[in-house]
């Protein structure tokens, strides 16, 4: 290999295999690198610690991606990465007799820190979470093509990892103004996915088991979605034959993309636009109950600082969720907050159950599907906890 890198070196020993390098630990270089450029880093002995993309306006100053000195970071190795993410969904997971919507790329959990890929049908949606995957984009998209010829590709970052990575982007199409929606099909069931909408792809494919599982159990039940979104689970429970199903989400807009792709599968659950907390109180005052219940909620924080304030906010929600359970009914809670712990999520649930006066049998713990990997020396990638129980009295 004869490429220079620039050098970064750390002022303390490193005996970490996580790819994560924070600022504090990274001595200033001479000469600055752009934000995302590729470098070598070494610790304070002169030992090679990896290769990576460099930010100096970053919490996470280094993000390591190889640490074989003999190997480039090049459009060659993006190829090589992407390809074998690619290999891991098509022909171990098989994915493709599933689904056509699916993640292609997670992040660490396929070493490729700070890129996410989606796929929906034709349409590929790349986000940017550092500095490095957008400063080297046109390697990313040429290995995406490679894989999904003649796919159109979406591409974003959110404003706050722009901000704290120091870059400016604006959502690109690869075909030109706005990407039509795809109609995805997940399990027999079909969904819109509109990435250029107002709610990311108004789809989460993370929750694809989860809502095959849950919707299992449903047959002949009368089943209640609260935070619904684009309606997944209670299009998935009216498909599978739920006597009836409730759709709850604050948001005006969601809820018509949950009827649209109610229409879609020809069910009819009823979608209601409105707060959970009245709502469920209103309910619970009634004596309103169900025979199952799922609450799966918007992310509460990205601030490690608000872990408590969000704990409390899923104690509240989860305490009223539970007294619309019928005695024996299931109820199925969910956090995609990454920052708050599997074991915090399941303490908060024991407290929920506590002051609702039910008791919990704890069915199954779960995740997000197997397309989001995560490595066992980078737990960050692992977000999603699913829950799923009985509730008795």
């Amino acid at each position: 290999m004869d490429t220079h890198y620039p050098t970064v070196r750390l002022k303390n020993a490193w005996r970490s295999s996580h790819p994560w390098i924070f600022q504090k630990v990274v001595d200033k270089p001479a000469q600055k690198p752009k934000p995302g450029e590729i470098v070598d880093a070494f610790d304070i002995d002169g030992q090679f610690i990896g290769r990576g993309f460099y930010n100096g306006h970053s919490r996470i100053a280094l993000r390591i991606l190889e640490t074989d000195p003999a190997v480039a970071v090049d459009a060659a190795w993006f190829e090589r990465r992407i390809g074998a993410a690619v290999e891991l969904r098509r022909q171990v997971l098989k994915l493709d007799e599933v689904s056509n919507a699916w993640r292609v790329v997670h992040a660490e959990g396929d070493g490729l820190s700070g890129l996410v890929v989606d796929r929906y049908d034709d349409l590929l949606v790349v986000e940017f979470f550092s500095a490095g995957m957008y400063r080297h984009r046109e390697w990313i998209y040429a290995a995406l093509r490679a894989q999904f010829p003649g796919a159109r590709i979406y591409s974003f970052a959110d404003e706050h990892v722009q901000k704290q990575e120091s870059f400016d982007y604006r959502p690109v199409y690869s075909e030109g103004g706005s990407p039509e929606p795809a109609v995805i099909t997940e399990h027999g069931i079909r969904f819109r996915a509109d990435p250029a909408g107002a709610h990311k792809t108004g789809f989460f494919a993370d929750q694809r088991e989860n809502r095959e599982w849950f919707s299992r159990q449903v047959a002949g039940k009368t089943v209640l979605d609260l935070c619904c979104n684009t309606g997944g689970f209670a299009v998935y429970a009216a498909a599978r034959g739920a006597s009836e199903v409730t759709g709850i989400d604050i948001d005006e807009a969601v809820i018509e993309i949950a009827k649209g792709n109610a229409r879609l599968n020809g069910v009819k659950p009823r979608f209601v636009q409105a707060d959970i907390f009245p709502w469920l109180r209103d309910a619970a005052n009634r004596g309103d109950r169900y025979d199952a219940v799922i609450l799966d909620p918007a992310k509460m924080t990205r601030d490690r600082d608000q872990v408590i304030t969000a704990l409390k906010k899923y104690l509240d929600m989860n305490k009223l969720a539970l007294g619309v359970v019928k005695p024996g009914g299931l109820f199925a809670t969910f956090s995609c907050t990454g920052l708050v712990a599997e074991d915090q999520f399941l303490d908060m649930l024991r407290r929920a159950a506590f002051y609702a006066g039910r008791t919990v049998q704890v069915l199954k713990v779960a995740g997000a599907g197997a397309d989001h990997p995560f490595l066992a020396n980078v737990p960050e990638s692992r977000y999603l906890k699913a829950v799923f129980c009985r509730v008795l009295d």
